[in-house]
């Protein structure tokens, strides 16, 4: 499945077989919480906090590109990230692109 964030594909002809999205919220446990909590006192990258969001976007990508495979797509472009804080500690993320089929 080839993914792009452009809105083509140069020198590709496809169909466009619909909108694609994957979706998740997640969180982290209370001790990883308290340990960012301290983070914020002395600065820096909050490493457990990188991590959640790093695989909540690599779930949401492969329910997007799971989606697209249910239509038959060969690719997915156009592809846009988004976030949202839903409640402390836990963000939802969001994956959205176009499904294609290439096409000769």
């Amino acid at each position: 499945m080839k993914l792009v964030s452009i809105e083509t594909i140069p020198g590709q002809n496809y169909e466009v077989l619909g909108l694609v999205k994957g979706t998740i919220v997640n969180s982290k446990n209370i001790g990883r919480d308290l340990m960012a909590g301290l983070k914020t006192i002395v600065g820096g990258e909050i490493v457990g906090y990188t991590e959640m969001l790093n695989e909540a976007r690599q779930i949401a990508t492969k329910r997007m590109v799971d989606e697209a495979e249910e239509l038959g797509a060969d690719a997915v472009v156009g592809i846009r990230y988004g976030s949202s804080s839903v409640m402390t500690s836990a963000a939802e993320i969001i994956v959205f692109g176009t499904a294609v089929k290439f096409v000769d």
